[in-house]
């Protein structure tokens, strides 16, 4: 899962991060954004439950939605 600042909400860290480059010499850089990615695993019977429970714990914990967009991808493991 990837949780990122909307892109109308000024992103401090990104542009310290983007100052902090520019001034390593890398003045092709244009824009920084900063954002946050965690893994889940979960249990669940199939793939629809699995992103509804993905979608649920986004909205309610993972990501602020006033502020923050947020994206995943579903793969399934298989244990031994």
């Amino acid at each position: 899962m990837e949780v990122t600042l909307k892109k109308e909400v000024h992103d401090p860290q990104g542009s310290a991060v983007e100052n902090s480059l520019k001034s390593l010499g890398y003045e092709a850089v244009q824009r920084v954004r900063v954002g946050k990615y965690l893994e889940v695993e979960l249990e669940a019977p199939d793939q629809n439950e699995a992103a509804r429970l993905v979608e649920d714990m986004s909205r309610r914990l993972l990501s602020n939605p006033v502020i923050e967009d947020y994206s995943y991808t579903l793969e399934e493991v298989r244990r031994q």
